[in-house]
């Protein structure tokens, strides 16, 4: 179990803040954590990471993260971290980055071979595409089976086929190895393929938290999605693994980013 309470002054897209987290979550649960761009997000991953400091207390477990008397160093806490730009030693090869996180050689194979990456292993990580790149960095965020693993939109630079390529893995480490998770993503299809709950934050605070049927369920907030095919007044888009088709008006272009409205999708 993960027990949050914490504390920290923040300027953010609107001025100044307060990130102020009091949750708990459970051992093995998928949280997507979800807000505009400056709402704290960011910051609040890097905390429970101990990359940033912040007043009040973590809990892991039995184990003291932080408190008032001491800070846990990153390298202390069980945590993975994949990062949207991948952060991977570029002068090795695929098997020396997941390698120098931990020699264990039978779950570094393991690892390629869940994530489809085995014949990569010799491969300089120079030489591999975006979504190969993001996959390593999952790997290698999974090397020391963390207790907590926090990922901070690691899909969205990536296409969107990819993208449902990698939600398929992720989901498939995340209940192989029992980690909890917390992500922090914009897109709606990440959420409805892996999310147990949701976390809304603005301003540094989680205004709304639950299951992602009891938070969206009265939703009518717009997002946006990417039309992948047209036919007439229709258009083809993505969301929870499925394709769907939404009205859109007669400017509309394959490729474009449109807004439509959740309420209403199936789940």
């Amino acid at each position: 179990m993960l027990d949050i309470n914490i504390t920290k002054k923040l300027h953010g897209s609107k001025g100044d803040m307060q990130l102020f987290v009091n949750t708990v979550v459970k051992q093995g649960e998928f949280i997507v954590l979800m807000g505009e761009s400056g709402s704290g997000k960011t910051t609040f991953l890097r905390v429970l990471a101990g990359l940033e400091q912040a007043l009040g207390s973590i809990e892991v477990d039995s184990f003291t993260w932080l408190n008032s008397k001491k800070m846990l160093p990153p390298q202390k806490r069980n945590i993975g971290f994949v990062f949207q730009d991948y952060a991977l030693f570029d002068n090795m090869t695929v098997e020396q980055n997941l390698l120098f996180i931990h020699e264990d050689r039978v779950l570094a194979t393991e690892l390629l071979e869940m994530t489809e990456l085995t014949a990569l292993a010799k491969r300089n990580v120079q030489a591999l595409s975006g979504g190969q790149k993001q996959r390593v960095s999952l790997c290698r965020a999974m090397m020391k089976k963390p207790t907590l693993l926090l990922m901070d939109e690691p899909l969205s630079a990536l296409d969107p086929m990819m993208r449902v390529k990698l939600q398929d893995q992720i989901k498939k480490l995340h209940y192989r190895f029992g980690t909890t998770t917390i992500m922090v993503s914009h897109d709606m299809s990440e959420v409805y393929a892996l999310a147990d709950k949701v976390w809304k934050m603005d301003q540094g605070k989680i205004i709304q938290e639950g299951r992602v049927d009891e938070v969206f369920s009265q939703d009518t907030s717009s997002y946006k999605v990417e039309v992948l095919k047209l036919h007439e007044n229709k258009a083809t888009v993505h969301i929870d693994g499925k394709l769907l088709k939404v009205e859109v008006d007669k400017s509309t272009q394959v490729g474009q980013m449109i807004e439509i409205q959740l309420k209403g999708i199936a789940i």
